[in-house]
């Protein structure tokens, strides 16, 4: 007799009715009929307030699916309290604005299962409404895709991924609370697994979608998230180099002139925006290295009315 695959699904949500949509997407999803999926909703709003649309949105589209409440406002609390109720061979996690195409499992599947990769990602395609400007729907600046360094994958993120339960490099491993409001903390769990040996693979056809808000459909916000990232960039050298002067000052070095380039590129390029866009966020994460090698506490961006 074989032995069943079991699939843990994971959705954190706070405070967004979209997560309906996300766990239809979920129901319409092709799978081996030697998989036996579930869901794993945790909900990180102070009270329970998305059980009951969650509870009625299973029982409509006949999904597994396990509610849990994690308040906090903290991302990293909600992550993990899905990692403390998974007990698959495989766990994956997904947005709760995010619609999984119909053969999304079945792509991160085909990836993990046919190599020695311990961590697949996925895209995450962005749509954009009749608000968001031309040089933003031109550059793309909300669609998300692994980056490469050195021909290795050595990070990752939350909104598209699959990972195999039982890899030595996940062993122990958690989101980490004290990014858990700021955001990053998905980058630098997924740091860690590459830092202790796991190797992070990458599946194009593993589609996921997400629409773009009015909210996010502004350069702010794009600088916003970028300088963010730059700050969880200059943590993982702190921590990979040390926090003394000298490491600090080296890497503060070398971001100021990529920061100081960046601008120059973005001005020169003024007279086609999506270009200078694209210049102007890649120098304010570089920005936001030197801030957070300066000290700068993170910028706190979950647990507001809507997540960032």
């Amino acid at each position: 007799m074989s032995t069943r695959t079991k699939i843990d699904i994971c959705v954190c949500t706070f405070r967004r009715p979209q997560v309906a949509d996300t766990l239809r997407s979920l129901a319409r999803l092709a799978l081996n009929p030697e998989w036996t999926v579930r869901v794993i909703v945790a909900d990180n709003d102070d009270t329970p307030s998305a059980r009951e649309l969650v509870e009625k949105t299973a029982q409509e589209t006949g999904l597994s699916v396990t509610y849990v409440h994690a308040p906090a406002r903290n991302i990293s609390v909600a992550r993990n309290a899905c990692l403390d109720n998974a007990d698959a061979d495989y766990v994956a996690f997904l947005d709760d604005d995010e619609i999984a195409a119909p053969n999304w499992l079945m792509a991160l599947m085909a990836e993990i299962t046919k190599g020695d990769s311990d961590v697949v990602l996925g895209p995450v395609q962005a749509f954009y409404g009749d608000e968001a400007p031309d040089w933003m729907k031109k550059g793309d600046f909300h669609a998300t895709q692994p980056v490469w360094v050195a021909g290795e994958i050595i990070t990752g993120y939350s909104c598209n991924v699959l990972f195999r339960a039982s890899a030595p490099a996940l062993q122990g491993l958690r989101f980490r609370p004290d990014l858990g409001r700021s955001g990053g903390e998905d980058t630098v769990f997924f740091a860690a697994i590459h830092q202790n040996g796991g190797k992070i693979a990458y599946a194009p056809a593993a589609l996921v979608t997400e629409d773009v808000p009015p909210a996010r459909a502004r350069l702010g916000w794009l600088l916003k998230r970028k300088f963010r990232s730059g700050q969880t960039h200059g943590l993982l050298l702190m921590e990979a180099q040390g926090f003394g002067i000298a490491p600090r000052l080296k890497n503060g070095m070398v971001a100021a002139l990529k920061w100081g380039l960046s601008y120059i590129m973005a001005l020169l390029n003024i007279w086609r925006f999506d270009r200078a866009a694209f210049w102007l966020l890649r120098g304010t994460l570089h920005l936001g290295v030197i801030m957070r090698l300066l000290g700068k506490s993170d910028l706190v961006q979950y647990g507001t009315e809507e997540k960032s």
